[in-house]
């Protein structure tokens, strides 16, 4: 969010953030003090907008961040209920199934990011072939 001074008033900033938070623009206007209309014709002003969608992504790649911390635990179980003679076969099949899946995404990725990279090298100028 923008800092004070800058084009948003505290009250947009505010509002902003409700929005983040409430479940709704109702929730939301009511938790910051706002009519609702106030808050809906607000989310017509571009800038407006603009900030909420940056917040909006913030919020989501902190979550992201989050997710990727959890990622050894999530191997773990997966491992565990894979291997565990006394989880049913239909879960342990599952489980198998996620290691291949999931594998095998990761290759993929590693793949198109690296024909990416070799792309980018040759449209900077470079004489490498992708």
């Amino acid at each position: 969010m923008k800092g004070h001074g800058a084009k948003f008033g505290r009250k947009k900033e505010e509002a902003i953030a409700a929005l983040l938070l409430q479940r709704n623009v109702e929730e939301a206007a009511r938790s910051n003090g706002v009519n609702p209309n106030t808050l809906l014709r607000w989310l017509k002003i571009p800038d407006f907008r603009d900030e909420y969608r940056r917040a909006r992504r913030e919020v989501v790649s902190q979550s992201v961040a989050r997710l990727q911390q959890a990622t050894g635990f999530a191997t773990t179980a997966i491992l565990k209920l894979m291997s565990d003679q006394n989880v049913s076969p239909a879960v342990r099949l599952r489980a198998a199934e996620l290691v291949h899946s999931l594998s095998n995404k990761g290759i993929e990725m590693e793949d198109v990011l690296e024909r990416v990279e070799a792309l980018e090298r040759a449209a900077a100028g470079g004489n490498q072939r992708p």
